[in-house]
Parts: C-alpha cells; structure tokens; sequence
C-alpha cells in the first residue's frame, strides 16, 4: 500500500464523494499549513480503502497521529497493518481515530470492523455531539421545523433591516472571531488560517464567507463549507453592537439557503455539550459554561442531535501516552 500524493488520494476520494470534507484533500493541505504533515494511503481493489493521517511532531523525535473522520472506503481490513507500520516509522506516540459513524453504529460494523487493539479515548478533538439540520423539501417545511422563537428572529432580522452578503475580506472576519472570542471565551484561529481555509475552498464552490449588516456596519459574519451532500458551520463571529437585531438567526438562514442551493442534504451545526437531549433540555436555560450558550442558539434551528463514534486511540508508547493524557486532563480541567 503505497503513500499517495494529494491528487490521488483526491481520486480515491472521487469514489466517496459523500466522505467527511476532513478528509479531503484541501483539508489534509490546510493542516499541512499549519504544522502538521500528512500521509495518504490507498488500498488497492478488492479491499478498496484508505485513509488520510495527519501527524504533530513532537520533542525527542516523537509524534502524534490523528485520522479525523476516516478512514473511508468499502473494507477497512487491510489498512490496519499499514496505519501501525506508518505509524511506528514515525515514532508516534499513539494514533487517534475519530471515524465518521455514529454512536448508535456499532464500531464492530464499521466497514471491516476496528481492531481490538484501539481503547475507547476520554479526549476527543472534535466535537463529539452536534445537531444537523435536514435541508429536504422546500424552504417552508425547513422552517417549519425550527423553533418557533427561531422563525420569529429570522423574520425580525429582516425587519430590522439586516442585509446578508457574500464578501471577502478575511481581515475583518478574524477582527469579528476575536471580538467573539474574547467574548464568550473560546479560541480561535490566526487571520492566517481564515485566509488559508478561503483559499483552499472558496475556489472550488466549497465555502462562502457570509456577512450580516446594517447600515453598512458588520455585525456578525460566518463561514460555511461544504462536501458531497453535507455542508457545516465551523466559524462563525458577532460584534457587540445591535444584537437586538437578531443578526446571526438571519445569518445562518442564509447559510442553510446557500447549502440547499449546493445541493446538500443536511447542515452540521457542529459542536454542542457532549450530553443527551433529555440533560440539554433540562439545563440550556441555567448553564453558560463551555458551549452550552452555542447550544441555546442552535437548537431552534430543528436540528437532530446526534453523537459520533469515538475517538479511539491506538498506543504504541504507553508511558508516554499516560503523560500525554494526564496533560490533555489537565488541560480540560483549566478550561
């Protein structure tokens, strides 16, 4: 099983055009910007599979290995001996799987199942729990199946005088994500790998940067993307001004309006408390930690909650993945 380059993994990927746009190659060449280093291996018929791998160096020669949202195929068998020989060679401390299944799908039913050698992992780098919105029927049924508080701030935004429009400038947006970072105390990325993530996508019709304004004055702004069927939101920004005028509701309307328009069949909303509907229900109101505010803004929008299969780690190092864990913790725990 050879390594690949980008445009044959991109020909593998042709066969799967529904895959997670993780594995995508212009995801791969993003992280690529940003210092991780990819590997791409492809299994030849009749075990038609691969994978891409993303790996962090570390001190003293080691590194981590991380496959988000793969591997991808019809059979997974055969590139498990692969991934360890990758793996090893690369002195990785462990490899981290985080597939593109759900929790109600059993892992033994995985194409080709996962090896016993994988641990379930209490660190995850995605989220695990979020909410998809399903664009099928007309823009009415998609309505109708939002919260109605919801409906009403989208038609209040428009009201108000809210205009939303495509635009450009990743200056501003980045100005705007650490408006909103600061605010409700979360991290976000470099103006730099805003830009890199618009360059990589826009071109291809994969992403739009949208703006919310008024008066000319930017009040929220987001950006989409999307593979195959699916489309989802991973950045998204407010200023602090006028927010009585319900610009993000109208924002990611638009969004979903641009997704449908795509083609895509569903909208991830992507990321909300890892808890079940029964405990966000009871809690949304009284919590304001972590991303339980994020959850009482997307949860009008009518989308399933679902929760992913993972992340499952596989250790080569295991003394240095007990150090490597008891440092994620206690990362979590100052979070």
């Amino acid at each position: 099983m050879p390594e690949v380059s980008a445009s044959v993994w991109g020909g593998f990927l042709s066969s799967y055009p529904d895959s997670h746009i993780l594995q995508s190659s212009n995801w791969g060449e993003l992280k690529c910007a940003f210092g991780w280093q990819v590997v791409r291996l492809v299994c030849s018929p009749p075990l038609h599979c691969g994978a891409q791998i993303l790996f962090r160096q570390l001190t003293f020669g080691l590194s981590i290995a991380y496959i988000p949202k793969g591997p991808v195929g019809d059979d997974w068998s055969a590139i498990w001996p692969e991934l360890d020989s990758v793996c090893r060679q690369r002195k990785a401390i462990f490899l981290k799987l985080e597939p593109d299944l759900l929790d109600n799908q059993y892992l033994g039913n995985a194409p080709g199942g996962i090896p016993a050698e994988f641990q379930m992992s209490a660190h995850p780098i995605q989220p695990p729990r979020t909410l998809v919105v399903n664009l099928n029927g007309d823009e009415a049924e998609i309505l109708g199946r939002m919260k109605q508080k919801t409906r009403y701030n989208i038609r209040l935004s428009q009201k108000k005088g809210v205009i939303i429009r495509p635009f450009d400038d990743l200056r501003l947006f980045s100005k705007l994500m650490q408006v909103t970072a600061e605010r409700d105390r979360f991290g976000a990325h470099s103006q730099a790998y805003y830009e890199k993530v618009y360059e990589l996508f826009h071109p291809h019709g994969d992403c739009e940067l949208l703006l919310a304004e008024y008066k000319g004055e930017p009040l929220a702004a987001l950006m989409v993307l999307a593979h195959g069927k699916r489309a989802w939101y991973f950045y998204g920004a407010s200023a602090d001004s006028h927010r009585e005028r319900m610009p993000s509701y109208l924002l990611q309307w638009e969004a979903i309006r641009w997704a449908r328009a795509r083609g895509c069949l569903e909208y991830d909303l992507w990321g909300v408390p890892d808890a079940s509907e029964e405990v966000l229900e009871e809690n949304f109101m009284a919590r304001f930690d972590g991303l339980w505010g994020v959850y009482r803004f997307k949860r009008g929008f009518g989308g399933e909650l679902r929760r992913s299969a993972g992340p499952w780690d596989r250790v080569y190092l295991p003394v240095m993945y007990r150090l490597y864990s008891w440092l994620a913790g206690a990362r979590a725990g100052l979070g």
